[in-house]
């Protein structure tokens, strides 16, 4: 079960690293050299650790196939940035676990199909192409 899980995981975070290259959107997959272990940095580690590099440039991302209680594991990764991002497919998740999502400074990005199932108006939440077009923004400014 828990190896069908961890493959499960895996091949999300490897459409996302896909859908991140086809978009152009330069990231680094599971940097180890970043405080907590991110699933995914933009544009890369070098840019986090340089101090000069605007933070706003950068973006912290944990893949989850469910957040449960799994998705505070992100308010420990790259520290620097202080607002996250977790791409899910899980389908659904409480108004009040989001509420806390975003007074900890998590956004999340649900593919549109599965965003009819959670609960309107506790928070924000980015479809795959939103979160795409957001990051090309700040990148370019």
């Amino acid at each position: 079960m828990n190896r069908r899980k961890s493959r499960a995981g895996r091949s999300l975070e490897n459409h996302v690293h896909y859908l991140l290259t086809r978009a152009r959107i330069a990231h680094e997959m599971r940097p180890p050299d970043i405080d907590g272990n991110p699933d995914i940095v933009i544009p890369n580690s070098q840019s986090y650790h340089d101090r000069s590099y605007p933070v706003e440039k950068l973006f912290i991302m944990g893949v989850k196939t469910t957040c449960k209680d799994r998705w505070r594991q992100v308010l420990n990764e790259g520290k620097r940035v202080p607002h996250k991002h977790i791409l899910t497919i899980q389908q659904g998740i409480s108004s009040n676990q989001l509420r806390e999502m975003r007074k900890r400074g998590v956004s999340l990005v649900v593919p549109e199909r599965l965003q009819k199932d959670y609960p309107p108006g506790a928070m924000r939440i980015l479809t795959v192409e939103k979160f795409i077009g957001h990051v090309r923004r700040q990148l370019s400014e």
